[in-house]
């Protein structure tokens, strides 16, 4: 019963770690340790809902439906050897995470800046909802909601991270190697589940 939940860590925490504005911020913060712990927490809570929305009803509605599950499953596969190919790209050049060097927010400011930064990125939707949603149809059972929580588990433990272990981490992110070390993970670990999703779409 473990391995729907290690897949879920899996894809999870692989379309979590991608640099952009949302880890940018959260990283920022947690530097300066300026609401960190409850940015962190409002970061989790909506990427569970968004992933309990995907799997709970996306998902369900896909395995009802042999034809759509089929159609999901090809159309994940493709999505996850993009998203990996745009991750080997990505460790094939020097980036790194830049962290913003503004003052302290307030409470208020933090919370809307936390909330834009999540809710109004198209491909976060993409990602949790449709993504995950569709990934989860093609796992049987009760084990496809181990697999949302594996998920969940991974935005968790990644946002909190960043917040609390911020002042650690932000050194080691600033350089591209540890960003072209971390893309090579993420693109493996898409690759590697594409090709499971294409093996059950072909048995199915």
């Amino acid at each position: 019963m473990l391995e729907p939940f290690v897949k879920g860590f899996g894809v999870g925490g692989g379309l979590i770690v991608a640099i952009g504005a949302q880890n940018a911020f959260v990283l920022s913060q947690g530097i300066r340790q300026n609401h960190h712990l409850v940015i962190a927490l409002i970061c989790s809570v909506c990427d569970a809902l968004l992933i309990c929305a995907g799997v709970a009803g996306v998902g369900a509605m896909l395995a009802a439906n042999q034809a759509m599950t089929t159609v999901a499953a090809w159309a994940g596969a493709a999505f996850l050897f993009w998203y990996g190919f745009r991750a080997f790209r990505s460790a094939l050049k020097s980036s790194a995470l830049e962290t913003d060097d503004a003052g302290p927010t307030s409470l208020r400011s933090a919370i809307f800046i936390t909330l834009a930064v999540t809710l109004l990125n198209p491909h976060v939707y993409l990602d949790t909802v449709l993504l995950l949603g569709s990934i989860s149809a093609q796992i049987p059972g009760m084990a496809r909601y181990l697999f949302g929580a594996g998920a969940m588990t991974a935005s968790v433990v990644w946002f909190f991270s960043l917040s609390v272990g911020g002042k650690l981490l932000a050194p080691v992110f600033r350089q591209p190697k540890a960003w072209k070390i971390l893309d090579g993970l993420v693109c493996a670990t898409m690759w590697t589940i594409a090709v499971t999703l294409i093996r059950q779409a072909l048995t199915g």
